[in-house]
């Protein structure tokens, strides 16, 4: 009953769109209206204002975090609880039942839950997406190749088979989620990073 709980409440967290709050809070349109629709923080960006999508950022991450943190220190011994809790916050960003199920494309909140995995893991997957990001400046990009090394990174560090599963589930979902990301770069209709194409689909 307690784990069941515990991913309900995880899942709920999820849903939690921090990119709607922070621009209700300073008083900016819906993210869900302009550019791709996407309620991320690549998204707000576009707004305009950097504060907004920094707190929308910072949300979403620490979500995926303090989820995953509170399932291993709370419950160590309850492996499967964490497993289901990683999947129930970004599941609950990506499908939040508070906007009818249409959520982010979860980079922010999966990196929050790899950071509570594993702080190296997470360093080590925010430093490929920096260097992707730095290099083709193509947001999507440096998130697809991210996700891809996500599970490999988790492997390298030695965490238990269930972890390495559900990291792996976990980026097959972002990846999956970018699909239209992935035919954007084919074709090259994908913006770049500071790029001006408005409608253009971004992480």
């Amino acid at each position: 009953m307690l784990t069941i709980a515990f991913v309900i409440a995880a899942y709920l967290l999820g849903s939690i769109s921090f990119a709607v709050v922070t621009s209700k809070v300073f008083g900016i349109a819906d993210p869900r209206t302009y550019g791709s629709g996407n309620p991320g923080a690549t998204n707000v960006l576009r707004s305009g204002k950097k504060a907004a999508a920094a707190l929308t950022l910072l949300g979403d991450a620490a979500k995926g975090w303090l989820a995953v943190f509170l399932a291993m220190h709370l419950l160590p011994s309850e492996i499967l609880l964490t497993v289901l809790v990683v999947l129930a916050v970004f599941l609950g960003h990506v499908f939040p039942i508070f906007l009818k199920f249409k959520g982010g494309k979860g980079v922010a909140t999966a990196l929050g839950v790899l950071l509570a995995l594993s702080v190296w893991m997470g360093l080590a997957v925010l430093a490929t997406w920096l260097l992707v990001a730095l290099v083709s400046r193509y947001s999507s990009l440096a998130a697809l190749v991210a996700a891809n090394a996500a599970p490999i990174f988790a492997m390298l560090l030695g965490l238990r088979p269930e972890l390495v599963l559900a990291t792996a589930i976990m980026s097959m979902l972002l990846i999956w989620r970018h699909k239209s990301n992935i035919l954007n770069l084919m074709t090259g209709k994908e913006s770049k990073i500071g790029g001006k194409k408005a409608d253009a689909q971004s992480a």
